[in-house]
């Protein structure tokens, strides 16, 4: 039971690092959106990794959801 309590805590830890990330990326796409058309061959590549943050946010999320309830 420890083991899965440490391993709650990590992911909780994790969760909040890439939260603060994404919010950055999203800003930061936010940005260069409102910069059109300068700048636009970054757009891609900045909306890409914003896309695969927030992909990533999603998958510890729901991992964190199953670990609390199989308590």
């Amino acid at each position: 039971m420890q083991a899965e309590e440490t391993s709650i805590e990590e992911l909780q830890g994790q969760i909040r690092r890439l939260n603060s990330k994404a919010g950055q990326m999203k800003m930061d796409l936010h940005d260069l959106a409102e910069g059109l058309p300068t700048d636009y061959k970054q757009l891609m590549d900045v909306a890409a990794a914003t896309y695969e943050v927030y992909r990533k946010l999603d998958e510890l999320k729901q991992h964190l959801k199953q670990l609390e309830n199989a308590k």
